[in-house]
């Protein structure tokens, strides 16, 4: 089947999304081709644990709705933010401080799916340390980083943030619209840290506990049948209408199913509760679900790494980081 465009019945795009709440390794998701889809619309949050079995409603954004934004002031600024000592904007240097994953991610020129010849992974440990450098940079009121190094190609994103050793959700936003991922990952790592509704704003004190994921999204399909997709594999989003003939919308990204240890129907179901549908479900009403299916890239970081990553790089240019 040929991939289609993701989006609603009066062409605005759709933005939902969920991640799971147990503990992830820093690791990538399976392989992954072409980018989704495009469009304007806003951006809204994925459901943790309580959030799984009922959650938010997955409403539609209306046609040119606005879109959240990183509070102001993101897009631009060349001055870096500073840390004690003041480090530059953005991340750098070698991969010492990470997960033999990421790090190999970073040093490695074969780096990617499938081997030698295989195209690479795009989503990138720097790209979780630019989230942390622009959250950094707000709580602490300094300016914002500077534009990273890692490609700015558009891609549909979430940005995940989890908190502790049990990696509670602690935020969770994105976007099915390709967005250019320099100002994508800037906007969403604040949207998701400071307006994910179900949690009060992120404080400086959170941010030793902290872990932050990026998650490029890929490859989507619409698909005839609901079951036709695979657990661990592909995130799904459903499209239905509820009880009142409302046209609502859910997406749980691809680690959730296999996270929770839901079979296609319990993901299905949890879908459409987490979407408001509250009528008992029937399999003649599942057949009635529009699925989309897709992949992602996923590239997690805690704050230690964070330190670090910056610590090398700033000892390579003679300054010591010394860490709070």
């Amino acid at each position: 089947m040929g991939r289609k465009r993701c989006v609603g019945g009066d062409g605005s795009k759709m933005a939902a999304g969920c991640c799971g709440v147990k503990k992830q390794k820093l690791s990538s998701s399976p392989p992954s081709g072409s980018a989704g889809p495009g469009g304007g619309g806003s951006g809204s949050h994925c459901g943790g644990a309580a959030a799984a079995a009922g959650g938010e409603s997955g409403a539609l954004p209306p046609p040119g709705g606005p879109r959240l934004n990183g509070l102001g002031g993101l897009a631009g600024g060349a001055a870096g933010c500073a840390l004690s000592p003041p480090l530059p904007p953005s991340c750098g240097g070698g991969p010492a401080g990470l997960s033999p994953p990421a790090a190999s991610l970073l040093s490695s020129p074969g780096a990617g799916f499938g081997g030698p010849g295989c195209r690479k992974m795009v989503v990138s440990a720097e790209m979780c340390c630019f989230c942390f450098d622009v959250l950094y940079c707000h709580l602490y009121g300094y300016q914002p980083p500077r534009s990273p190094r890692f490609t700015n190609d558009p891609y549909p994103l979430f940005v995940t943030w989890k908190i502790g050793r049990d990696k509670r959700l602690r935020g969770c936003i994105g976007t099915f619209s390709a967005m250019n991922l320099h100002s994508g990952l800037r906007e969403y790592t604040l949207t998701s840290a400071l307006k994910d509704s179900r949690f009060p704003p992120m404080t400086r004190d959170e941010l030793p506990r902290l872990f932050c994921s990026v998650s490029l999204l890929t490859n989507f399909e619409d698909v005839c049948d609901y079951m036709d997709w695979e657990v661990g594999v592909h995130g799904i989003r459903i499209e239905f209408i509820n009880e009142k003939g409302s046209k609502r919308t859910a997406t749980y990204l691809p680690e959730v199913a296999k996270e929770q240890g839901w079979d296609h129907i319990q993901t299905i179901d949890s879908l459409l509760r987490k979407g408001g549908y509250k009528a008992p479900i029937t399999n003649e009403f599942r057949k009635t679900i529009k699925l989309t299916r897709y992949r992602s890239e996923k590239m997690t970081m805690s704050y230690t790494e964070y330190l670090a990553h910056r610590q090398h790089h700033h000892f390579q240019n003679g300054v010591v980081l010394e860490s709070s």
